[in-house]
């Protein structure tokens, strides 16, 4: 019994392992690829570089690419912020507060998420147009600023929260917005990093809207500056300087799962508050 145990812990750990590297192979390889000449990615070359080169890194810093940076991560601050706050008390109200249509409200929203983005794409621009925010970085923060999926999540986590703490600081006096903002919203740290991550990766990550509503190069999301970089070179495509562009990118992601990591990993113990 102990001898199939452990074949079967070794078969296990065989095929992590195998995982792990088929994971970690492209991002080493996109590595690698940053530091090596145009031409040796041309000729196919070994896996690593053999003369290493920071021409990549050269050309996209000789751009507008610190420019770029800046608008996303604008862009993508001020858009998170505004569905934290708007998601996190809409899922909220869903959960707690019993108003009239309150279920066919949810039921709606929930039909909403069936629907493909690229449907809502050409009314949205129309919409866009009409306020007058066309190659403005506020056309993206206004129309995503609200996520129907994380409304419906923040509500399963507030549905599942002890109303016994709620109950507790109505008696001590606090109004529903105190309780909210001083109880329920500390007690939801993991619940909003969660959220937070996403939402600020999403809008990172974002190429369709930028495409289509912002124009000028100065103002571009920085998705769309490595797609105009990209498109610079007609004979052949300059990975090195793709690859490159791509991974200073993510270091602000990075950056951020750092700093929320710890409301990751802590166990949400959403009885503490309960004495």
């Amino acid at each position: 019994m102990r001898k199939n145990n452990r074949f079967l812990k070794i078969v296990v750990y065989i095929f992590l392992v195998g995982y792990c590297l088929l994971t970690v192979a492209p991002f080493l390889w996109s590595i690698l690829t940053s530091f090596k000449t145009t031409a040796e990615i041309a000729g196919g070359g070994t896996f690593f570089p053999e003369t290493w080169s920071l021409k990549g890194y050269e050309t996209i810093f000789k751009s507008q690419f610190l420019q770029w940076i800046r608008n996303s991560i604008f862009v993508a601050l001020f858009t998170t912020v505004f569905n934290l706050i708007f998601n996190t008390m809409a899922g909220y109200a869903l959960a707690r507060i019993d108003f009239k249509g309150r279920q066919l409200l949810f039921s709606a929203m929930l039909l909403l998420i069936m629907i493909p983005s690229q449907v809502t794409m050409i009314p949205l621009y129309i919409v866009v147009s009409k306020i007058g925010l066309i190659d403005s970085h506020w056309s993206i923060i206004f129309t995503t600023m609200i996520n129907i999926g994380y409304i419906f999540m923040m509500r399963q986590f507030f549905i599942n929260f002890p109303r016994d703490v709620e109950e507790a600081a109505t008696m001590d006096g606090l109004t529903r917005f105190g309780t909210f903002f001083r109880v329920v919203l500390p007690n939801a740290k993991a619940a909003i990093a969660t959220q937070s991550v996403f939402i600020f990766m999403g809008v990172w990550n974002e190429f369709m809207k930028p495409l289509l509503f912002i124009s000028s190069p100065d103002k571009y999301m920085l998705t769309q500056g490595l797609n105009a970089i990209s498109k610079t070179y007609k004979n052949a495509t300059q990975w090195d300087v793709i690859m490159a562009g791509a991974l200073v990118s993510i270091i602000p992601i990075f950056i951020l799962y750092i700093v929320m990591n710890k409301y990751f990993i802590a166990k949400n113990d959403q009885t503490a508050g309960i004495k």
